[in-house]
C-alpha cells in the first residue's frame, strides 16, 4: 500500500469512481450524481484535461482523462 502523496490537499477534491478499490459502487448518493462526503478522491494535479488522483482508502494512483477543457475534445 502506498502513502497518501505528501502533496495531497484535501481541499482539492475529486469524485470519480477509484479504480483500485471501486468502494462507490453501492452508494446512493455517488450513483445518484451527487458529490458524497465518504467517496472522494485527492486532486493531485491536471494536465489539461486529465486528473492525477489518489484514493484517501485504498491509496491507489491513477490518471483520469475528462475529455473536457485544455487539451481534450467536448464529450459532444
Amino acid at each position: 500500500m502506498l502513502p497518501i502523496d505528501p502533496h495531497a490537499d484535501l481541499g482539492r477534491r475529486a469524485w470519480v469512481s477509484c479504480p483500485g478499490c471501486f468502494d462507490n459502487r453501492e452508494c446512493g448518493e455517488c450513483s445518484g450524481g451527487r458529490n458524497c462526503g465518504a467517496h472522494w478522491r485527492y486532486l493531485l494535479g491536471t494536465t489539461g484535461s486529465r486528473l492525477h488522483l489518489q484514493c484517501p482508502g485504498c491509496t491507489h494512483v491513477w490518471d483520469h482523462e475528462t475529455r473536457f477543457g485544455a487539451g481534450g475534445t467536448t464529450p459532444f
